[in-house]
């Protein structure tokens, strides 16, 4: 009996291996899933995953193509710039490279646009300047808008994100800017001039204990960080264990903090409505106080 060996026959094929250099920024690790999403995709998706639904940072440029009708939006105020009243150390630095970064003065982006139509005056936070915090400046910008609001009869529209709050840097002059901006957006109340407030993901300190929380609407979106401090500086301070999610748009919209939590691609279809609804009891308002005045006596 003859027995046959099987031979095995090694090839052996030089391949020449070829890196292949993919672009920095192409992929990213979602935060939410863990799952790598191309950038493209998360930029159309308005910087939402499309798979676990994490909402990401949206860029002012972005928010403002989200919300405003294509071409309406004209800015103002754009040169404002803050200085180092206080000689911070570095502060004159970190501002340098926010404003390189962004290609802005500040981080308020403040302008003239319109909605469906419907001409609002806009602002919106710049959470890649220094975290969306508030200065000198970014306490002007939002003041001018208010006021601009009063003089045009126009409503306003504040999108909020930042984690910064106040800006140490400039000490009281920034704090002072809280009791400021309340005061512009509390005389466009008196005057019936419509304010609505948005709130996004991260919206802290000083921000959100002033004219983030002060809108006659207020809308915020899906699972946003809301509050004035963290929540282990308040679990210190007051020696309790704190709910949990106790500072997200849910939670802020159970206990009545806020009116409503929208989804951000739904954001500008829900404004229409509520800006018309606005405006007709402004208009309704105002001929009520005019009907009110005692007629003119000739003679």
């Amino acid at each position: 009996m003859v027995w046959f060996r099987k031979k095995k026959v090694f090839t052996t094929i030089n391949k020449q291996e070829k890196k292949v250099d993919i672009p920095k920024g192409v992929w990213r690790k979602c935060e939410g899933c863990d799952q790598y999403i191309t950038s493209e995709e998360i930029k159309r998706n308005l910087f939402i995953c499309p798979r676990c639904h994490h909402y990401y940072v949206l860029p002012v440029e972005d928010r403002l193509n989200s919300l405003v009708d294509e071409g309406t939006f004209e800015e103002f105020d754009a040169s404002l710039a803050s200085r180092n009243p206080l000689d911070f150390d570095n502060y004159e630095e970190k501002l340098i490279k926010a404003q390189k970064t962004t290609g802005r003065h500040e981080a308020a982006v403040t302008g003239r646009g319109e909605i469906h139509g419907i001409p609002v005056i806009v602002t919106v936070l710049d959470f890649s300047f220094m975290g969306g915090s508030m200065g000198s400046v970014v306490g002007e910008k939002i003041t001018r808008a208010a006021e601009r609001c009063l003089n045009d009869e126009l409503p306003l529209i504040i999108v909020s994100t930042g984690g910064g709050g106040a800006r140490m840097h400039e000490g009281m002059l920034s704090l002072m800017q809280m009791a400021k901006t309340s005061a512009a957006i509390g005389r466009l109340k008196q005057h019936g001039i419509p304010y609505i407030s948005i709130i996004a993901n991260p919206t802290m300190g000083g921000v959100a204990a002033s004219f983030a929380a002060l809108g006659d609407v207020i809308l915020a979106e899906p699972k946003a960080l809301i509050g004035f401090a963290g929540p282990r500086v308040i679990e210190q301070t007051i020696g309790q264990c704190l709910p949990e999610g106790f500072q997200s748009s849910e939670f802020l919209l159970q206990h009545g903090m806020i009116d409503a939590i929208i989804e951000r691609p739904k954001l500008r279809d829900v404004l229409k409505p509520l800006l018309k609804h606005m405006w007709l009891n402004q208009i309704a308002l105002r001929v009520r106080e005019a009907n009110r005045k005692p007629a003119l006596v000739a003679g």
